[in-house]
């Protein structure tokens, strides 16, 4: 794990981390991105608060797959679009989350390591899995899923996962 000092350091290390692919224990692709620890993450036990694992598991998510789109301002190009190329008038929503807490992750000034890869693609949904990592240990700390569908926004609907979006993580299915 490479250790960082100043902000430009984590700034750099990010750039290079985004484009960095790790091929899990089976040679599967995952992205690992950095997710930043907030002070006020921290609970009276000086670790982060398993609530803020939520927050860190969608900063993941956002990071690898993109914002929504109309979400925010443009900027740094996710490792895949997959939100940020959504149809206009759908939405990706949380259909369910499992957090595993294997350890404390501990609060550090330094953005934890966070490995994201697929799981299970059905017709209508998927699984994003999450591997969040002390960022100077190396060790595991939480082990979670989110199961995602893509809904119409007019009508209420869940939309079936188009070829290309399947084709776009199929690269990522573990």
């Amino acid at each position: 794990m490479e250790q960082v000092d100043t902000v430009e350091q984590v700034d750099t290390v990010e750039q290079d981390r985004h484009a960095r692919q790790d091929h899990g224990k089976h040679g599967h692709r995952r992205i690992e991105v950095l997710v930043p620890m907030r002070w006020g993450d921290m609970d009276a036990y000086g670790h982060i608060n398993n609530v803020q694992i939520v927050r860190m598991l969608e900063e993941a998510r956002i990071k690898a797959f993109g914002p929504p789109r109309g979400a925010g301002l443009p900027g740094v190009e996710p490792q895949v679009s997959l939100f940020n190329a959504v149809p206009e008038g759908t939405m990706a929503l949380v259909v369910d989350h499992k957090i595993r807490y294997v350890r404390t992750l501990e609060y550090r000034n330094i953005p934890a390591v966070v490995q994201v890869w697929i799981g299970a693609v059905k017709g209508a949904s998927f699984d994003i899995h999450y591997l969040v990592k002390d960022p100077v240990t190396g060790e595991d700390c939480v082990k979670a899923s989110t199961h995602l569908a893509f809904v119409d926004e007019a009508t209420g609907r869940v939309q079936r996962l188009t070829a290309e979006q399947k084709e776009r993580l199929a690269p990522y299915t573990h």
